[in-house]
């Protein structure tokens, strides 16, 4: 088996877990997932199936949409509602006051991640370093937000709830963002809830939930939540004859018949996906390519 399943997360499971799942559905040890969601949020899951994992790094480098719920009133020691929460007292912004600061989020920006996150320095992970008391100093690092729209704003409490649809590029971190726009405003934030909505090019209208795939696996089915992984790269595609395809696959540059632009291609052989090249001086170079038996 080989492609990519859009898999809609439900809130409470890890990726790792549906990883784990779909291990268990398909029998099959080599699966992956491209780009992380955290326990408490939902949402798109892009899940590697065999020789699609090749392509984890494309996929997880694509622009990403959120479904966000930002609670303001309050800060989180996870930035998330996970916390544990401390209310932070004073008052709370109205709603043209987050529309204006949100405003200024908007572009390329250094963000520093949460102290509880995946990252590792000089080999320790943040997370595991903060749950023992000695939280990492984290370098921040460059994201971009293309959008940010208020899709509501509600007063709850001592605080208020913002719910946002967020666009924006990978390795951004959304309870960071909940974090900073409450430490701009003054009163507070963290993430109290996050569904992602779109990723590697896939929509969450369209995702199957975990349940649907365990009956499609026990009707003999699973292949059919299957997506071809060559429709999902984000590159141009290109297509080779059959002679050349062999070469490509051999690990041999070959030049192009048709003039193409440099860069890095999907390759196909027909309508299967062979690997990715790359064009330079209308030579393309093998990077990765798909073994035979995978398609």
């Amino acid at each position: 088996m080989l492609g990519v399943v859009n898999l809609d997360k439900p809130v409470g499971p890890t990726s790792h877990d549906m990883v784990g799942m779909m291990r268990r559905l398909t029998g099959i040890r080599r699966i992956g997932h491209a780009g992380t969601l955290d326990p408490l949020a939902s949402g798109v899951l892009p899940v590697l199936v065999g020789a699609a994992t090749r392509f984890s790094a494309e996929l997880t480098g694509g622009s990403k949409r959120y479904d966000a719920v930002f609670r303001l009133g309050a800060r989180s020691a996870t930035d998330d509602a996970e916390g544990p929460i401390e209310a932070v007292h004073g008052p709370v912004p109205d709603e043209p006051a987050v529309h204006a600061v949100l405003s200024g989020f908007i572009g390329t920006f250094d963000q520093f991640p949460p102290a509880f996150s995946a990252r590792k320095v000089g080999g320790r992970t943040a997370h595991r370093a903060a749950r023992v008391g000695e939280p990492l100093d984290l370098p921040a690092r460059a994201v971009t937000i293309y959008a940010l729209d208020v899709l509501a704003y509600e007063r709850v409490d001592d605080g208020a709830d913002v719910r946002i649809d967020l666009r924006c590029g990978a390795g951004t971190y959304v309870r960071a963002l909940a974090r900073d726009l409450g430490e701009r405003l003054g009163c507070g934030g963290y993430l109290r809830a996050l569904r992602r909505t779109e990723a590697a090019g896939l929509r969450v209208d369209a995702a199957v939930t975990p349940k649907h795939l365990e009956a499609l696996a026990a009707d003999g089915l699973l292949r059919d939540a299957l997506l071809p992984v060559g429709d999902l790269l984000p590159m141009p595609k290109i297509t080779l004859d059959q002679h050349v395809a062999d070469a490509f696959r051999n690990g041999s540059a070959r030049s192009l018949v048709t003039s193409h632009a440099d860069g890095r291609v999907a390759v196909f052989s027909g309508h299967e996906l062979i690997g990715i090249g790359s064009v330079s001086g209308n030579l393309l170079q093998p990077e990765k390519v798909l073994p035979r038996e995978s398609s």
